[in-house]
């Protein structure tokens, strides 16, 4: 083989993978979010999951990214095994549509899509534009790579020794293993498929073969998810065990059908394929349906036997657990489609321990109990931990491939974990006026701790809804929240004169009269505080918008 058919070769692996990249980082970037929610919503059970991931795989090009968001979701607890054994069902159908895709040959009209793209990405300033410019200018790159590809495997034909080597493939299960190994250091069965389909179309190798290269493929297509579990939970493991289950006994029984009856399957395909390119990537989707069909009967009992090969529970991680993170840092699988899922679901986390400070705060207050004290300082360094791990790790995200809108929604996260930090700072100073007061012997009277314990529970209502509306999205409760802060507002003004009115008649003393002033204007704070995190990521997407 001489070198230019070596840099033909290359050249044209090198566009055809550059231009998968970018078409699929751009669906992503571009549809991502969206894409997220549809997963989130419509997999509730196996049938729908199975739906969801062949349209989500189809859409973004790669099992491989939609297998490894799922083991996300798996980490995080957005979506149990069962949900996420049909949507990986699923991920193996939907991967085949790009060799489809390719089957048809593009490579003609290709140079279009490329000026195209590059038009788009250029001159149009709209940054979800430019990500459709990337899809585009993705989809005509990977075409000309595969022109290229394909004329250098046309001038092999020439080169005798070639033809002498790849006719010399006889083994199964050599075939199998080289399909396997590829994939594997690829990441991509899709780019191995379309290796095949181009060296079917030249003759380059037996059809028998690329049968059996492509069940390594479809083993080797594992190695995403399954790396990317390796720091995940144990559920994350499972599901990448999923995955590689349903693809190794998957092979395994189609191996058994080849062994028996090659000859009829080879016939079979060829009636309904148009060429040795539409042979291929025909063999790709029917090979993956099949599999679906026979396996998604025993998809309960895959999920079982996950149990048994990774055995054992992780430990549990409790919202009140100190200094430790559940849903984000360096012990979880890290996708930038689910990264900003996961950082709000440890926000919500952080917002449950502040809220739980005050209240215990508040209680310690009335009641003097030294040990209440004690931990409500305790648990506001825990507070002051989470600030710090969670804005540490929202900067480390925004530098990562996020979605364009979830990326506008980081500066409003950065707010919301300030806020709660803050939250937690008024839990801190009740403590304090809670010992000052057990050391000097205050007094409260009784329509003073009334008025406390009226205003606090307004405050939690207004913290439990701003806390659902940004974390869940319950946008219904943005008028229960405005109502909530103009009576906390209201209950603001006339406690505080109700507190001079009892002064003014020596019901209680002026330091007693301090602590509960500075309360009272605490929690209204508290109360503006929790408007702010309802509010940010609809104040910021429409700052982006305008």
């Amino acid at each position: 083989m001489n070198a230019d058919i070596l840099l033909s070769l290359s050249g044209g692996l090198g566009l055809f993978l550059f231009g998968m990249s970018l078409m699929s980082n751009g669906i992503e970037k571009a549809a991502g979010a969206k894409l997220r929610n549809i997963l989130e919503v419509f997999t509730s059970n196996r049938f729908t999951g199975l739906i969801v991931g062949i349209l989500f795989t189809g859409i973004i090009q790669s099992s491989s990214a939609c297998t490894v968001m799922v083991v996300s979701f798996v980490n995080s607890g957005l979506m149990n095994l069962y949900q996420a054994a049909g949507v990986i069902f699923g991920a193996n159908i939907g991967t085949t549509v790009t060799s489809q895709l390719v089957s048809f040959n593009l490579s003609k009209i290709a140079p279009l899509f490329v000026l195209l793209g590059i038009i788009v990405v250029m001159f149009v300033k709209n940054e979800t534009a430019k990500k459709v410019g990337d899809i585009v200018l993705g989809f005509g790159v990977l075409f000309m790579g595969l022109s290229l590809m394909s004329g250098a495997m046309g001038q092999m034909k020439e080169h005798q020794e070639i033809v002498d080597l790849l006719s010399k493939l006889h083994n199964p299960i050599v075939a199998i293993l080289l399909g396997t190994v590829v994939t594997s250091v690829i990441q991509s069965s899709s780019v191995t498929v379309s290796i095949l389909l181009l060296m079917a179309n030249q003759g380059l190798l037996g059809l028998d073969m690329v049968l059996y290269v492509i069940l390594g493929c479809n083993i080797g297509a594992c190695a995403s998810a399954t790396l990317a579990s390796m720091s995940g939970k144990k559920d994350a493991k499972r599901a990448a065990m999923i995955h590689l289950l349903f693809n190794v006994i998957g092979t395994i029984i189609i191996f058994i059908i080849f062994l028996i009856a090659m000859p009829q399957v080879i016939e079979l395909l060829s009636r309904i394929s148009a060429d040795n390119g539409r042979f291929v990537a025909n063999a790709h989707t029917i090979i993956k349906i099949f599999q679906v069909i026979v396996l998604f009967p025993f998809l309960k009992l895959i999920v079982k036997l996950t149990y048994l090969l990774v055995p054992g529970e992780d430990k549990k991680v409790g919202y009140r657990d100190s200094f430790t993170l559940k849903y984000i840092g360096d012990k979880v699988v890290f996708n930038p489609a689910t990264a900003v899922v996961e950082v709000i679901r440890e926000i919500e986390r952080m917002a449950d321990l502040a809220s739980e400070n005050l209240n215990r705060a508040m209680n310690a207050l009335i009641t003097l109990d030294k040990e209440d004290i004690d931990e409500v300082y305790e648990v506001e360094k825990n507070i002051n931990f989470l600030n710090h791990s969670i804005t540490d790790y929202l900067v480390k995200i925004n530098q990562t491939n996020l979605p364009i809108e979830d990326l506008k929604s980081i500066g409003a996260l950065f707010h919301v974990v300030n806020d709660i930090e803050r939250i937690g700072d008024h839990a801190e100073n009740v403590a304090d006026d809670a010992r000052s007061r057990a050391e000097k012997g205050l007094t409260f009277s009784k329509d003073a701790q009334k008025e406390l314990g009226i205003m606090l529970d307004k405050v939690n209502d207004i913290v439990r809804f701003s806390v659902e509306m940004f974390a869940q999205g319950k946008i219904e409760h943005m008028t229960h929240i405005t109502k909530l802060e103009e009576e906390i507002d209201e209950l603001e003004r006339l406690y505080q004169k109700r507190h001079i009115e009892r002064l003014t008649r020596n019901e209680c003393t002026p330091e007693a009269g301090m602590i509960f002033s500075d309360i009272v204007s605490g929690l209204e704070r508290v109360a503006d505080h929790a408007v702010n995190i309802a509010f940010a990521i609809q104040e910021s997407e429409e700052e982006q918008n305008a």
